[in-house]
């Protein structure tokens, strides 16, 4: 089967090229990757992070990886197909250092994911995953988080998203959270890693083959 891209996320080898937004720290306690932001959560969306893997991908892909939650609250995000609004290279537009708005109303097009949404307690009563759409805040689809709090959390979970002609399908462990298709879909891009703070996760696996 054709790759795009495999990486491990193992060894800080395996973040050569990657870039993190914000005043994060990254670590391999048990040799996956461990994200984490080093600000309090009372700074707000100051301490927020991302983390971008440095390929470009086309539009259609799969992008799978493992995650652990590990402490919360917070919640993750996964950016995909992210591009300047004119096409550029997210690297070469102005620097960002974590605040939501600088994603989704910012100089770059975007569609993220929103997933183990635990930083509210009305996301802590009532686990969902979100599918945004950007530039702008467009909540697109929605569907169940099927994944236990931390307490009860028993990991990995094998998370899948898969774009194929404007259709995103997101899954847990193989069960579909949602499906949505998109009559102007972005013409693929980056995929970064995001936390809201205090919530620390863990990541291993990543793999981005085409759909």
């Amino acid at each position: 089967m054709t790759i795009y891209y495999e990486n491990p996320l193992a060894s800080p080898a395996d973040l050569d090229g990657f870039r993190l937004e914000g005043d994060g720290a990254t670590s391999f306690p048990l040799g996956r990757l461990r994200l984490e932001s080093v600000r309090p959560a009372e700074d707000g969306q100051d301490a927020n992070v991302v983390l971008w893997c440095p390929e470009d991908f086309p539009p259609d892909i799969t992008v799978e990886w493992d995650f652990w939650p590990v402490r919360e609250p917070g919640l993750c995000i996964l950016f995909f197909h992210a591009r300047g609004r004119a096409g550029e290279d997210i690297f070469d537009l102005s620097p960002r250092t974590g605040p939501y708005d600088q994603y989704h109303h910012g100089d770059l097009d975007t569609y993220h994911v929103s997933y183990f949404r635990r930083r509210w307690p009305a996301e802590r009563a009532f686990h969902t995953c979100n599918l945004r759409k950007s530039y702008g805040f467009h909540l697109v689809a929605q569907g169940a988080d099927p994944i236990p709090d931390v307490a009860d959390a028993d990991g990995p979970y094998r998370l899948r998203l898969t774009v194929r002609q404007g259709e995103v399908t997101f899954a847990i462990n193989d069960l579909v959270s949602f499906g949505w298709r998109d009559d102007q879909p972005l013409p693929g891009g980056k995929l970064g890693f995001r936390q809201m703070a205090p919530l620390i996760g863990e990541y291993a696996n990543l793999r981005v083959s085409p759909s």
